[in-house]
């Protein structure tokens, strides 16, 4: 050991000698940082300690550390894609408990990891507020059946601060599936078994709907059963594309706390059927595939209280002292991943500047004299002059407006590459003259906000359409040039900033910015990780109900309006909403994809603008309020 090691740095390194030799994963990668926690494959993320190192500290990082190697060790990501549901709710409460499943089989080999990991959950459950839980409409049901979980295998007690969270839903469980509980004891080391049995409660606590069809028995019975519910499982796995635990797992703030988030509102109104009749009829029936479809589900698109929305430049969501540090950390992310990207980002730039060269006509009778051509008159007077004209380039005036979806979904690898390649192409396609328009789009809170707790005030009227607080960021307008708004992206790594995904209103907003430009061609370029999700909006409508409206705006879009309309997936098939979309496997592949698609627009002559675009009338609807100093929204 070198003398000059710090005691922060003798902490890491035993820390991440005994990670790996409880993960008994030699080759597992562990690394130290200011991003949320996760697990990705053989690399793990842990919170970056501090120079004090205090007690309380110590001892989150340790439980955050024994929560991923027990997962390398005791976790099978194949039998846990096999058995996992499909719907949103579901899998919330699957991949908590299956959490709870691995931290249990620690917490009693050994009493310190235990108090380790008891540690974490009361940090985690603390900073959520669940002491101040009144009632189930606040209380995600995956945290309390994974804390009731943790109870029954270890013989531990719920943690303070997650102790009412519990409470309210004990009785609920109790009555359900009492039973099926008891039998996870005897199960907890089996994972297959686990899951099976698992599968099972989730039925008794009535989402036998979402669970979809595993690749065993028992799953082809329950897949025969449960044959038509196919859509909100779509829904789910747009949520969360990666699977939450196959890939990346965010323990303390990450993929579970979107997940149970999720969670909420669709299963307390489920729970309180009897106490609320309409939200029941209307918002707890999943939505069946057989089932009539709306005939224009746009113009039937409402919403419910629009003066809770915003369009708020990124400047204005933090201070500048923030702003400076969050950009400051993209900058670090951005040097590891520069030389793949830049030359990417080259690439378009000689494909855009070599489209951009201007060439001219010779020996014509008319247009400008052709000076060089001046000799062979002197030497021969009768011969006529040469005049030249300059040949019209086929590169329209262009700008170009990347969407990036700013859910929870996004948290982690997937958002902070995106920032890193919006950043790379403004900077490129600014260099060709193209201008570069950056939004986001996401809600101001989970579970409806302001606009839910109004509608609960109002009586609950039933069907009343979208039912959250969206939140429009502008993080560079198209006529601000690079230099000025490169700090703006840095928000994006800003801790609370991801929470759902309204994606049929954003593509509108970014659609009618469009339309606005002077611009003789316009290309909107939508990144996005799923389809969009709002548990408090589908909690009381169709589950189809955003699904139907993104579909009628993009068909609006690209059948009748001069914006050409490109998607890009990540880990989710966006195939089957854009006409002209990719999907990527990998947040990595994001750069490559950005580029190539783009170099492929240019190749192209672009769409025909139709003489006079008259939008159709939910395109004109209701956009959220500007708010600080973003410009309002130009209605079509």
């Amino acid at each position: 050991m070198s003398k000059a090691e710090t005691p922060v740095e003798r902490f890491k390194r035993a820390l991440t000698q005994a990670t790996r030799s409880i993960a008994e994963e030699p080759e597992l990668s562990v690394t130290f940082g200011t991003e949320p926690a996760n697990l990705k494959g053989a690399r793990a993320r842990l919170p970056l300690p501090s120079r004090e190192l205090p007690a309380q500290e110590v001892a989150l990082i340790r439980g955050q550390a024994d929560s991923f190697a027990l997962r390398v060790a005791f976790h099978d990501d194949k039998v846990h894609i096999q058995f996992m549901p499909q719907g949103a709710n579901a899998r919330a409460v699957f991949e908590a408990v299956e959490q709870a499943r691995i931290e249990a089989i620690g917490t009693n080999a050994m009493k310190g990891m235990g108090d380790n990991i008891a540690a974490s959950l009361e940090a985690r459950y603390a900073a959520r507020g669940y002491a101040r839980i009144k009632d189930r409409s606040d209380a995600p049901l995956a945290d309390a059946l994974a804390l009731m979980v943790r109870e029954k295998l270890t013989g531990r007690p719920v943690p303070p601060a997650a102790k009412k969270l519990v409470d309210v839903w004990r009785p609920v469980i109790a009555e359900k599936a009492l039973a099926t509980l008891a039998k996870l004891d005897a199960q907890a080391r089996d994972q297959t078994a686990f899951a099976k049995i698992m599968r099972t409660m989730l039925r008794e606590l009535g989402m036998g709907d979402e669970l979809g069809d595993p690749d065993d028995k028992d799953g082809k019975k329950e897949a025969e059963e449960n044959e038509p519910q196919n859509e909100k499982g779509e829904q789910g796995e747009a949520r969360d594309p990666e699977g939450s635990s196959t890939e990346e797992t965010e323990m303390s703030e990450g993929a579970a706390e979107d997940g149970e988030e999720e969670a909420v509102e669709v299963e307390s109104d489920d729970m309180d059927a009897s106490d609320d009749a309409e939200t029941s009829e209307d918002g707890n029936q999943p939505f069946r595939p057989n089932a009539p479809p709306e005939k224009d589900p746009g113009p039937h698109y409402r919403v419910y209280a629009p003066q809770f929305d915003e369009i708020i430049a990124a400047e204005d969501l933090c201070d500048a002292e923030e702003l400076t540090r969050l950009r400051a950390y993209l900058d670090q992310q951005l040097a590891a991943m520069q030389g793949v990207v830049s030359r990417l980002a080259n690439r378009l730039q000689r494909k855009l500047l070599a489209k951009q060269n201007r060439s001219w006509e010779f020996d014509l009778e008319e247009g400008a004299l052709d000076a060089a051509r001046l000799p062979r008159v002197i030497v021969d007077p009768t011969a006529p002059l040469s005049f030249k004209r300059e040949r019209d380039t086929n590169f329209r005036d262009t700008v170009v407006t990347l969407l990036l979806d700013n859910s929870g979904s996004m948290r982690g690898r997937p958002i902070t590459v995106a920032a890193m390649c919006a950043d790379i192409l403004a900077r490129t396609l600014e260099r060709c003259a193209v201008k570069v328009e950056i939004l986001g789009f996401t809600t101001r809170a989970w579970k409806g906000g302001q606009a839910r707790e109004k509608w609960i005030a109002d009586g609950k009227p039933p069907q009343p359409g979208r039912l959250n607080d969206l939140r429009h960021i502008i993080y560079k307008s198209a006529d601000a040039p690079w230099r000025r708004a490169r700090k703006n992206l840095g928000l994006m790594m800003r801790e609370g900033l991801l929470k759902e995904n309204i994606d049929g209103e954003a593509l509108i907003w970014a659609h009618n910015r469009l339309l606005a430009r002077p611009e003789q061609r316009r290309i909107l370029m939508v990144i996005s990780d799923g389809a969009p999700v709002d548990d408090s909006t589908l909690s009381v409508n169709a589950g189809n109900y955003l699904d139907n409206h993104l579909h009628a705006v993009i068909a609006e879009i690209e059948n009748r309006s001069p914006v050409e309309l490109n998607a890009i997936g990540i880990g989710h098939d966006v195939t089957r909403h854009y006409r002209r979309a990719v999907t990527i496997v990998d947040a990595e592949q994001l750069g490559g994809a950005m580029t190539d698609k783009l170099a492929e627009l240019f190749d192209e002559d672009g769409a025909h603008a139709p003489q006079r675009y008259r939008p159709a009338a939910f395109m004109a609807g209701t956009q959220p309020r500007p708010q600080a100093k973003a410009a309002a929204p130009v209605r079509a």
